[in-house]
Order: C-alpha cells, then sequence, then structure tokens
C-alpha cells in the first residue's frame, strides 16, 4: 500500500485498484480507519477526534491531490507524495 503522506506519526496511505467509494488509509499505532475523499467521513475503523480533526484539516487542504492519486491508482500508476500538515 503505497504512502501518500506522513504527519506528527499519522501515515497515510492509498491502495492501487481500491473498491469504491474513493478513499485513503488512515494509520497512527493501533488506531486505523478509511476515510471518504468526496466526504471525509469515516468509512470504517475509529480514529480519536484530535486525530480525526487533524487528519480532516490535512484532507481538506489537499483534496485535489487526493482525487488525482485516487485517479492514478485506480490506473496502476505511481501515485505522488502529498505535502504533510504542519
Amino acid at each position: 500500500m503505497p504512502e501518500i503522506s506522513r504527519f506528527f506519526g499519522i501515515v497515510v496511505t492509498m491502495n492501487y485498484n481500491d473498491h469504491a467509494p474513493p478513499h485513503f488509509h488512515v494509520r497512527y499505532g493501533s488506531q486505523k480507519a478509511l476515510v471518504a475523499i468526496e466526504t471525509l467521513a469515516v468509512l470504517g475503523g475509529r480514529l480519536s477526534p484530535r486525530l480525526l480533526g487533524l487528519v480532516v484539516e490535512w484532507a481538506s487542504m489537499h483534496h485535489e491531490e487526493l482525487w488525482r492519486d485516487w485517479d492514478l491508482a485506480r490506473q496502476q500508476a505511481a501515485l505522488n507524495r502529498i505535502d504533510p500538515l504542519e
């Protein structure tokens, strides 16, 4: 699963040719979740409120880049790194 960003110990990945709806994966310690690109809702797993807030802030800033990476992943192409939250 290619890593597209990492910040504050949070690892964001995206699978090639993954199932709909468009989403990305988040890992932080033992917490894991799938987050929808369109709505930024948690589709599966669980994140603490603080962690979810950081992920939503980051994803909101990089919404277009997430869509581009989703399209690339569907084509089995190399994904682009996305700047971390600072």
